[in-house]
Formats: structure tokens, sequence, C-alpha cells
């Protein structure tokens, strides 16, 4: 009787663990299932039957140079169904490159259709840059903006390595080769160097504001030291067109270029967001164990609330 008694808690055991199984298996089948229906649908940005919508992207944190959202961006320009897009933004800006390459994406798009940038909480640095790629400019009065400036950021930690009684020793080419480096003092040649980089990329951000906004040197030149203001005097200044939201952004679709409001948003989102974030913390564990890579990370459009940026 014991042995028949193991036997049959063997075999109950054995159908639940089957059953676990096949309920993981079902599992793993309907996420590739929902998977190669995301790909199929989210990057070629197409709804059920060709219907017509308003294709919607959200950009939100640190702009980095984001492949997948280029794709999307590309892919809501090709497609016939996608009869404007609204841009959300709520940034604080980004990598000069990540907010040049979205900017000429965004201009792509608009070649074709319209595109309304809606401004968040914050749209600043390459931020902005993102929002006057667009047609229209919505802000929310307390949005905080603008912040149109270019920093480059670096460490020195030469007084520190004395105190520890650390000389680093470095062999290079150049006198200016890996300047600014946080093993070496800053020399008015490296200051200049790199100032020179800087006011160079100023130059580029402040000439898309300028061709895009239709506002004169001498209009811009009160907004162009990288201060931030508010959505309200944004659209004092002309950096924005008006005050509201989506809403709003929906209204201006409808009188200028005939797009119903009844139109179903789409949202057009990159997938790998969270892939972003484990390799922007890599990255940052990096830095902790090799601090010279400081100097190889390129020029920053960020607004920073300690007034830095």
């Amino acid at each position: 009787m014991a042995l028949e008694l193991d036997a049959y808690i063997d075999r109950r055991r054995l159908k639940r663990r089957l059953a676990a199984w096949r309920l993981a298996a079902v599992a793993a089948l309907l996420f590739l299932v929902f998977v190669l229906v995301d790909d199929m649908v989210g990057i070629d940005g197409l709804l059920p039957g060709g219907r017509s919508y308003v294709a919607r992207l959200d950009v939100n944190g640190i702009i980095t140079d984001n492949r997948d959202r280029l794709d999307r961006l590309n892919a809501v320009a090709k497609d016939d169904g996608a009869k404007a897009l609204i841009v959300a933004i709520d940034s604080p800006g980004g990598t000069v490159v990540g907010g040049e390459t979205l900017y000429r994406a965004l201009r792509d798009v608009a070649a074709r259709k319209p595109v309304v940038a809606v401004l968040g909480t914050v749209a600043a640095s390459a931020g902005y840059m993102t929002a006057v790629a667009a047609d229209h400019i919505v802000a929310q009065e307390g949005t905080l903006t603008g912040s149109i400036g270019v920093i480059f950021q670096t460490a020195e930690i030469t007084g520190l390595l004395e105190k520890l009684g650390v000389e680093p020793l470095t062999v290079k080419s150049g006198a200016l080769k890996a300047v600014p480096s946080p093993f070496e003092r800053l020399t008015p040649g490296g200051r200049t160097a790199t100032q020179t980089i800087v006011d160079d990329i100023q130059r580029m951000f402040l000439g898309l504001v300028l061709s895009r906004r239709g506002l004169s040197e001498a209009a811009l030149a009160p907004y162009a030291d990288g201060r931030i203001v508010t959505g309200r005097q944004a659209v004092d200044a002309n950096l924005a067109d008006t005050i509201g939201g989506e809403r709003e952004a929906r209204r201006w679709l409808a009188e200028v270029h005939q797009i119903p409001a009844t139109l179903p948003v789409r949202d057009v989102q990159p997938r790998d967001d969270f892939m972003r974030l484990r390799e922007m913390a890599s990255a940052l564990a990096r830095k902790i164990v090799f601090p010279e890579r400081l100097t190889l990370d390129g020029l920053i459009a960020v607004w920073h609330p300690d007034g830095r940026g």
C-alpha cells in the first residue's frame, strides 16, 4: 500500500509539473505573438484596415541618439494613414547629437505631414531643440523651456591626487590630446580649444531656433545665454506659439490643416527604454572605475535645476 501511495503522489507531482510547463509554454507563445504583432503594427505605424489616425511620440527624460525611435519616425513619415504627428516633450535635454538627430527626423516627418509639439513640465536645451522642429509649439503656462545652450563637463581631481600622494603620468602625441582631462590642470590653450567647440555648437543651436521660429538675432539675444523661461514667457518671446496642451494641438491641426479632432491617436513609442536605462547605469558604473571616460561623452545640451546648464 505504501508503494502504491508513493506512486500516486509521484504521478500527481509529475502532472502538476507538466501543467506548469504547459502554462509557461502557452505564456511564452502569447508573448512571442504579442512581440511579432507589435513589430508589424508598431514599426509600420498602421492601424487595422488602414484607418487614418494622428501619431503621437513621447520624448521623456534624457535625450540620446535612439535608432529605434528614428526608425519609427521614418515609418510615420511614410505611412499615409498617419495624418499628423504630435510630439509630447517632457525632457531637460540630453546629448547634442541626440537632439540634432531627433530634430532632423522630425523635420523629415514635417516634410510630409504637420508636426506639432506639446511641451510638458520641462522642455529645455535639447528638449527645446526637439520642439523647434515642429511646425507649431504648444506650452503650458508653467512649462520650463528654453535653456538654449551647450555645456561640456568634466572633472579635475589633480588637487585630490596631490593630497593622496599620487602623480598621474600621461604620454600623448600633442598638448591638446585628451583635453580636458581629470588628471591634468586645464591650460589656457586647452580652455580656449574647448570653448571654441562649445561656441561652434551653440551657433548651430541658435541657427536652428532662428530659422524655425523666424526670430531676428536681436530678438533671440536675450534668451541665448542659457536661461530658462516659462511657457508664458516663451509665447511672449515667440519661442512657442500658444498656451495649452494636446487639446489645443488638435484644435490647431483641425483649423489649419483640416485634420478632424475625431481621428484616433496612436502612440509610436520605442520599446527599448529599459535597455537604454540599463546601458546608462552600466556607463555610469564604468565611469566610476575609469574616470577618464568623462572626456569622451561629447557635448550635452541639458538644463540643470541648480543653474549650471
